[in-house]
């Protein structure tokens, strides 16, 4: 394939959106860095990779600090905008698969948000794109030995907040899917049984979902209630329907009137129960979904 801007458009969107936790925003700084790369002599670059790479990295740095200045004044809990992925399994090996899908899933998403800019740019092309720490140290104008402290860093207090034991895919829908009947049927045994004993809720409704709660809930009763309580807002309204679908590398449920989703429900496993539940609502954040 011969090299162009829009032969590594899918690249550079797949380090911003790792970068932003926004597809939104991504978008914006892929098109930018396209806007740039117009107007720099072709003459002047000698790797097209490497130089959208730079300017993209630097733009989505320049855009989270904004970002966290904004979400100061956000209403309610702030969970990135997710998106339908598409399971690659005839394209990578079982452990590709699962690396790529970890580095998109709201979860590790989440934990990115408590790093540093710098932190976050050097983990993610390191980690998940796999540049050397002299190309990183070059396109961040840093010293490698910086970028090898903020690396280490990262990856330490990622590895401190990361779940330690996994689900099957299997054991997960069947979560999933338990959760949601447990809210249909308003019954609060079944659903406590599902919970760990620490499960934490975050509803993203942006200010504009009525009824969605405006903090973190932590704790089984407290987030078998709050679910059980706001079973009537979370229920299917007439004309809707229920989908499971792979959202950000995982199976989620998504409830839509046509076309349009209302909201995408995720659930993150840790030693057969439910550890955290996230529920975006914001429709700002579902024109992906």
């Amino acid at each position: 394939m011969e090299e162009s801007f829009e032969s590594y458009r899918p690249y550079l969107f797949s380090i911003a959106y790792r970068m932003l936790g926004s597809a939104m925003d991504a978008e914006d700084m892929v098109q930018e860095t396209y806007l740039r790369y117009q107007s720099t002599p072709k003459d002047d670059i000698r790797s097209l990779k490497a130089y959208l790479s730079t300017i993209l990295i630097r733009l989505c740095m320049d855009q989270l600090q904004l970002a966290r200045r904004k979400r100061e004044q956000y209403v309610g809990p702030w969970l990135p905008e997710p998106i339908l992925t598409v399971d690659t399994a005839e394209v990578l090996d079982p452990q590709e698969r699962v690396d790529k899908h970890e580095s998109i899933s709201l979860a590790f998403l989440v934990l990115l948000e408590q790093l540093q800019p710098f932190e976050r740019a050097v983990f993610l092309m390191r980690e998940v794109f796999e540049y050397d720490f002299a190309e990183i140290a070059t396109m961040l104008g840093k010293s490698e030995a910086a970028c090898r402290r903020s690396f280490s860093r990262a990856k330490l207090h990622l590895r401190e907040h990361r779940p330690r034991f996994g689900a099957s895919a299997e054991t997960h829908r069947q979560l999933l899917s338990g959760y949601f009947q447990a809210i249909e049927t308003g019954e609060m045994i079944p659903l406590m049984n599902l919970l760990s004993e620490n499960v934490t809720l975050w509803a993203d409704g942006g200010g504009k979902v009525k009824g969605a709660a405006t903090r973190p809930l932590t704790g089984r009763e407290a987030v078998a209630r709050f679910s059980v309580g706001a079973r009537k807002r979370f229920l299917p309204p007439a004309g809707s329907h229920v989908e499971m679908a792979l959202v950000n590398g995982e199976t989620a449920l998504i409830i839509r009137v046509g076309a349009q989703a209302l909201f995408v429900l995720s659930i993150e496993v840790e030693q057969g129960r439910i550890q955290a539940i996230r529920i975006i609502a914001n429709p700002e954040k579902l024109t992906r979904v």
